[in-house]
């Protein structure tokens, strides 16, 4: 709790409201109680409310990076605005009186001591815990209903093909929309929302023809899913005891959720990482009908780019906490890396935070891919697969931004090679060119760019977007 800082607070928040009204209530010095303990492990008080009694709330980091909220308000959010209110006291200097640990916490963290020693005990006295054994019979009975899932979104996808994606008309696409319902009960929920997203696409497609091309990309994507998951289902199910797919990302295509004992099972961690976000971007996703959380993280120990996915379901989302940018650098002992290519989702569940530090941005500057040649050979050989993501990040050197024209800029290593910009790769309301020209010039030479891919299958080319600019003393982004 030493380094507790504002922009981990803010982290600690549910969704923006919370922030502000923690904030205000920091600011009206509504605290008329704070305290922290000589060890500085928890923060305790009491806050005004509307009843007659104060609300008493505490933050207890015995366990750092995995604090433990208390309060005795009513509200259904967690953390709650009095505990965060405390926070931002504590960050703000605000004063605390130095307490004892009040009785009933110390009487929780003694019950909580107890119950981990037992787990730590039944650990030491048995065997190495065993990886969970598989319900074969179950799990024969699950591959069956996906194959035919399967085998419906095959016709479904053939009976598009055949009648034309020209004649489809409102009926037309209703049918099949009632038709894809049915995949729900096969176990391959995103599989399911795949077509669904391609059905929103011909239903709300302005200009018909300009949305084929995406269309038949999406065509091709199904195509090669009902492929390659057909065969690796019926593999499995004459393999009961054959291990899950993780060399690519086709188990989550069909709509597997990841647990994270799971990912330990299988190797899919990695110990003591700092990572440092360089991006990040909310969006809905009116196909799975979720909003999606999304951030772009730096290893600053080997420069990978990561990528973490919060996902929130439309009807659930005011109960779930809403991810938002995180300015510090993370620090986390067990990082969790699902199955995928250039930019492979993580995870973690204990963090701490620091202060980022000029040395880090210099240090991400030099983890920068110089040679454009080999970033674009990796991006090509991933964005050819129709399974892969299609829209890789990287983050490269240049030497320069350059403006050709009012709508069109490059960038330009040392060997002189280019790489296009669009501005139009995601739909956000801002356009990155225009955050380009309020830049320095000095900001535009010889640093580093986190940048988005995106093949065009009418014109051939790969394109980029801007996503943020690294300098030796700065993060800009461009995305917001």
């Amino acid at each position: 709790m030493n380094t507790l800082t504002e922009a981990y607070v803010d982290s600690l928040a549910p969704n923006a409201g919370a922030i502000k009204n923690g904030r205000d209530l920091a600011r009206k010095n509504s605290f008329p109680v704070r305290c922290v303990t000589e060890d500085r492990t928890l923060l305790f008080g009491a806050c005004k409310g509307s009843g007659k009694e104060p609300y008493r709330c505490s933050i207890d980091f015995i366990q750092e990076g995995n604090p433990v909220f208390r309060c005795t308000c009513p509200s259904r959010q967690f953390p709650c605005k009095h505990n965060l209110g405390l926070l931002y006291a504590y960050v703000a200097n605000a004063g605390f009186e130095t307490a004892d640990v009040p009785a009933d916490i110390a009487d929780k963290r003694d019950k909580a001591e107890k119950r981990e020693e037992k787990k730590q005990a039944a650990e030491s006295e048995g065997a190495p815990k065993a990886p969970r054994k598989v319900n074969k019979s179950a799990l024969v009975k699950k591959i069956a209903a996906q194959l035919e899932g399967l085998s419906i979104l095959d016709k479904l996808v053939l009976q598009l093909v055949h009648n034309g994606l020209g004649s489809m008309d409102k009926k037309s696409i209703q049918l099949i929309d009632d038709q894809a319902k049915q995949l729900g009960n096969y176990y391959i929920p995103g599989a399911q929302a795949a077509l669904r997203e391609l059905l929103l696409l011909l239903r709300e497609a302005n200009d018909r023809e300009a949305s084929y091309t995406q269309a038949i990309e999406q065509l091709i994507y199904f195509q090669s899913l009902v492929k390659k998951s057909r065969s690796y289902l019926e593999q499995r199910a004459e393999q009961p005891d054959l291990p899950m797919e993780t060399d690519s990302t086709l188990e989550e295509l069909l709509g597997h959720a990841w647990q994270l004992a799971e990912l330990r099972e299988l190797g899919r961690t990695k110990p003591s990482v700092e990572l440092l976000q360089l991006s990040f971007l909310s969006y809905a996703d009116h196909a799975r009908g979720e909003f999606v959380d999304t951030g772009w993280w730096i290893d600053l120990e080997d420069g990978t780019i990561r990528v973490t996915r919060h996902l929130r379901p439309f009807r659930a989302a005011k109960q779930m906490k809403e991810e938002d940018s995180i300015y510090a650098v993370i620090q986390t002992d067990e990082l969790f890396i699902y199955p995928g290519e250039l930019n492979a989702r993580v995870r973690w569940e204990h963090s701490r935070f620091r202060d980022v530090h000029e040395a880090d941005y210099r240090k991400v500057k030099q983890l920068a891919a110089v040679s454009y040649p080999d970033v674009i050979k990796k991006v090509k050989n991933q964005v050819k697969n129709p399974l892969s993501d299609k829209m890789p990040a990287a983050l490269v050197a240049f030497q320069s931004v350059e403006r050709v024209d009012d709508e069109t800029y490059i960038l330009r290593d040392a060997q002189n090679k280019q790489i296009p910009l669009v501005s139009n790769l995601l739909e956000t309301p801002q356009q990155p060119h225009v955050i380009l020209g309020l830049m320095q010039p000095e900001e535009l030479k010889d640093q580093a760019a986190l940048i988005m891919f995106r093949h065009e299958m009418d014109s051939g080319r790969l394109v980029a977007q801007l996503m943020s600019i690294m300098t030796d003393s700065r993060l800009v982004r461009l995305l917001y």
